[in-house]
């Protein structure tokens, strides 16, 4: 499915007319790429990109980055490993690890770890998302699943609060991360 920029604002409605038109084409060239072309698909992940890119306004962490220096968990191994991979793109991969791991699926080889910033641009801000999305946490079988579904375990989170740990740790910004989805169950009717 094809999202137009009426449908975008109706979703997110704080963003700017520009990005949009900007965004919208390629966010339908690479969604179906990664499986992200149903309407409960499509919503989810615009749900959430939307939140983590304050609404197509960022794609680059507005934090120093400092706060994952030394993160073995991240792979931030080497001295300044913290800011040079700071979150980038929609959804904010971040990690030596993630970077790499992005740079060998999306281009076949380790360009990213040179040129961290090449996730800011607009095409790879987007593709980058679509593919920490599907290839990453497989996000669309969540997406797939009923609103009622709940994440077993001692917390038993909902299918969308699920959806947003996997992105983003926690459940920061979740508030937002939740009107955008009912916005988009609205505009997309699902």
């Amino acid at each position: 499915m094809e999202i137009t920029q009426e449908q975008l604002i109706g979703i997110l409605p704080a963003t700017p007319q520009a990005a949009a038109g900007i965004y919208v084409p390629l966010l339908n060239l690479y969604m179906p790429q990664f499986g992200i072309s149903t309407p409960a698909r499509v919503g989810s992940f615009l749900a959430q990109i939307g939140e983590e890119s304050a609404d197509f306004r960022y794609t680059k962490e507005i934090a120093s980055g400092q706060e994952y220096e030394g993160r073995k968990d991240l792979g931030n191994v080497f001295p300044g490993d913290g800011a040079k991979f700071k979150g980038r793109g929609l959804i904010q991969i971040t990690g030596r690890n993630m970077y790499n791991e992005c740079s060998h699926d999306i281009y076949g080889d380790t360009r990213l770890l040179d040129t961290p910033q090449l996730l800011e641009a607009p095409d790879m801000a987007t593709r980058s998302a679509c593919w920490f999305w599907d290839k990453v946490k497989n996000l669309n079988a969540i997406a797939d699943l009923p609103d009622t579904w709940v994440h077993p375990g001692v917390h038993q989170y909902s299918k969308f609060q699920w959806m947003t740990i996997l992105i983003n740790g926690g459940l920061n910004g979740y508030n937002q991360r939740i009107a955008n989805y009912q916005r988009a169950k609205t505009v997309l009717g699902f």
